[in-house]
């Protein structure tokens, strides 16, 4: 149909309800608008690629696939054209004015029904046109469809009560929106701010985007090509540009998906770490898109914290989004869809560690402290994230590191824990008394020197079945070995112990002969329930009023010759068994770690000299 006069309309009242709460309610972020109209030109120029392959009389066949943007900062507007299908006289009608084939109709009676929330309603009603009203005062749509007798019309109105449709000669086929800007809405007329929101929100848009006639989106969106016609510089060079990246990246993982959603990915991990760095937390890298089109640049809900150091791109068809695609409807699809994101990037750690270890230790020392988080808080893949922990043990050099399945694949017949000891430094803990029992038995102790390893192995519990056990805590069932030289007897060691524990009174829960001990003469354990010295030391950071009284099971060896003297002392020197008793438990709290108050201790091995001098 054609026009010689403007025909004027008036909105259905369905069609004045969106208005009103797309202007005041629906978007919290005025600046979507662009997103939605570069989307629905781009959705406009896909269905012409669609007719192409069925059609022969498509009008101005040959005009290039392309959305132009032009910005006039004097005039105060915007437009946004495209060489899509266009639209009809009756086409204009029904999807700008009426509820025909928009889905108004059923996005208002969502809307009704969820209590008038718009901001909770699936983005499927094909509304994004409408947002041009929260910036404009008058918007006007030249358009001229794809069929030969499409005619050149306009659509305009002011997005108040109505709109008119009239003749506008000259137009090409696909549709031209022009928007008046609102004053406070100036800043959208300026090229800057228009190529900033391209860049933002439709970069990876799939056809060309020229902003007063110069492309924008000139990169690709890799994730949605197959990986053998990526190469390692584009990979690069996307990570660097859509990632804001200034290194390269350790390892990339690329991979599509159909079941159980529709995902592409493209993810990298950095190579170096800004919170190591001493900077602040890292935010979230990983944007989420729809379609190539940015719902969220970094969705908070869709991986797990500890993963914040990825960066790169997740795009989902499946994703429902809500009317302004600023939110995600369905959380539990969210969290479906980072659950299989999660999975596949530890799996990929998983690899690399394996097809190439050394450059995977260099990478695990700069990014330790992610991969303890989540095992400490990421209980669905504790497991994974456990077999890509590295340590030194008993058994590798110093500067050598493995994992607990390297531990597992070597514990001995019959083991059935994974030992292991927290300290500062590995020459703190080889010099720990609590080892010897361990390598005499040729057990394999795992060493971890982090000041938070304990909170991670508190959290982990057990590894491949087996039950991570401080070598530090009493408790710990060693089998029988033949020990050398001389012993005290059953009933004098018996007699030492209760002297003891007499002497030492409440500072400490027992005494007892053990299996622990080759060359020291105690040593002080931990009971299952108490909190070692790294423990306590965070505690304290903590909290400086932190309190809490060191008790210790007290381990002697009856085969070293202090402990034999001791035992004799007790009867014919009870005043210097004393002191030896005393000193003995404070030797062996600093071995530990847990004593917090030496000044008794220097009295007292003040005194003990001044004997052993023959005073």
């Amino acid at each position: 149909m054609s026009t010689s006069t403007a025909e004027k309309h008036t909105f259905q009242a369905e069609i004045q309800q969106l208005l009103d709460l797309v202007v005041h309610s629906l978007y919290t972020d005025k600046e979507i608008f662009l997103r939605e109209l570069i989307s629905n030109a781009s959705d406009a120029m896909e269905k012409l690629r669609h007719l192409e392959a069925t059609e022969k009389n498509i009008h101005q066949a040959d005009l290039p696939l392309e959305i132009h943007i032009t910005t006039d900062e004097e005039g105060k507007t915007l437009t946004i054209a495209d060489h899509g299908i266009g639209m009809t006289h009756d086409e204009l009608v029904e999807n700008l004015g009426t509820i025909a084939h928009s889905g108004t109709k059923a996005f208002l009676k969502a809307v009704k029904e969820s209590g008038g929330s718009p901001s909770n309603m699936i983005g499927q009603f094909g509304v994004g046109f409408y947002s041009a009203f929260m910036v404009a005062d008058k918007v006007s749509v030249h358009s001229r469809s794809w069929r030969a007798d499409g005619g050149e019309l306009v659509w305009t109105s002011d997005g108040m009560s109505g709109y008119e449709i009239a003749d506008s000669p000259g137009q090409q086929r696909g549709a031209k929106i022009v928007m008046h800007l609102k004053e406070d809405c100036a800043e959208y007329a300026t090229e800057s701010r228009v190529k900033h929101l391209i860049e933002t929100y439709s970069n990876f848009v799939g056809f060309p985007i020229l902003l007063n006639g110069k492309r924008v989106n000139e990169v690709e969106a890799l994730w949605l090509k197959n990986k053998s016609e990526v190469s390692d510089e584009q990979y690069k060079a996307f990570y660097q540009f859509a990632c804001k990246a200034w290194d390269e990246p350790s390892y990339r993982l690329h991979f599509s998906a159909d079941a159980p959603l529709a995902i592409n990915a493209l993810l990298f991990s950095p190579s170096e770490n800004p919170e190591r760095m001493g900077f602040n937390k890292t935010e979230c890298g990983v944007a989420l898109y729809s379609r190539k089109v940015l719902i969220d640049p970094a969705p908070k809900e869709l991986l797990p914290d500890w993963m914040r150091f990825m960066k790169g791109v997740v795009d989902s068809a499946d994703i429902p989004l809500n009317i302004s695609r600023e939110t995600m409807q369905d959380s539990a699809l969210i969290r479906k869809l980072g659950g299989v994101i999660s999975k596949r990037v530890i799996k990929m750690f998983e690899k690399e560690a394996e097809a190439d270890p050394e450059k995977f230790r260099g990478f695990y020392r700069k990014f330790d402290r992610f991969f303890k988080e989540g095992v400490a808080t990421d209980y669905a893949n504790r497991e994974a994230l456990a077999k890509l922990l590295r340590f030194e043990t008993s058994l590798t050099e110093a500067g050598s590191v493995c994992g607990f399945t390297d531990y597992v694949s070597r514990m001995k017949d019959g083991q059935e824990s994974i030992y292991y000891l927290v300290g500062s430094t590995r020459e703190q803990i080889e010099s720990s008394p609590y080892l010897e029992a361990f390598k005499s038995r040729g057990l394999e102790v795992v060493y971890f020197n982090d000041a938070v390893d304990e909170y991670v192995v508190d959290a982990l519990g057990t590894f491949d079945g087996k039950k991570l056990v401080s070598v530090r805590h009493a408790g710990v069932e060693l089998e029988d070995q033949a020990a050398e030289g001389d012993s005290l007897s059953e009933g004098e060691t018996k007699a030492l112990c209760e002297f003891l524990k007499n002497e030492l009174g409440e500072r400490v829960v027992s005494v007892s002969s053990g299996k622990r001990l080759v060359e020291n003469p105690v040593i002080a354990l931990v009971p299952a329930d108490g909190m070692s010295p790294q423990m306590r030391q965070m505690m304290k950071a903590m909290d400086e009023n932190f309190k809490d009284e060191v008790k210790v099971e007290l381990e002697i060896n009856p085969r070293h010759a202090l402990i034999r003297k001791l035992a004799q002392a007790k009867d014919s020197n009870p005043e210097l068994a004393k002191l030896v008793s005393l000193q003995l438990l404070d030797n062996a709290l600093i071995a530990a770690g847990l004593l917090e108050d030496a000044r008794d201790t220097v009295s007292r091995m003040n005194a003990l000299m001044q004997k052993a001098m023959g005073d």
